[in-house]
């Protein structure tokens, strides 16, 4: 173990500030390649994870929404427009995010089923098996699902 990675599990701010100075000097034989690597795969899952919790809270309110006409509120529709936003900032800031979205859509959705039957004490059997929304659908600002 060199001083880096040393200092990587005593100080991880310290470190970063290290490893980052020696980058920027082009000292690349002196950086502590092993534990970049891993926060840098770390990194790449975090933002994975990010997106598909932003889109289980929209599709769970978008199932609210759908199926709950009558509970509908300001709350549910502040909460909509928060993840659309977060959701784009995401795939703006990470294109590559996009890659396998049908995926990470269906991912989210079956949370989403979980938690939206939860929460409105409507049977898991009351949502759609199938994600009924499409990427474009969930980011338009103007749609809301009506029942």
């Amino acid at each position: 173990m060199n001083l880096l990675s040393a200092e990587y599990q005593r100080d991880f701010c310290q470190w970063i500030v290290q490893n980052v100075t020696l980058l920027r000097q082009g000292q690349l034989r002196d950086i502590d390649v092993a534990n970049i690597a891993e926060e840098l795969e770390s990194m790449g899952i975090s933002q994975h994870h990010a997106l598909v919790n932003r889109l289980t809270i929209l599709l769970r309110h978008l199932l609210k929404w759908q199926f709950q006409p009558d509970r509908r509120s300001n709350s549910w529709r502040t909460t909509i427009v928060k993840q659309r936003q977060r959701i784009q900032q995401l795939l703006k800031t990470s294109p590559s995010l996009k890659y396998q979205i049908d995926d990470k859509i269906t991912e989210a959705y079956g949370d989403a089923i979980w938690l939206a039957a939860n929460e409105t004490s409507l049977p898991e059997s009351t949502f759609p098996q199938q994600c009924p929304f499409g990427l474009e659908q969930m980011l338009d600002k103007r749609y809301y699902p009506e029942p």
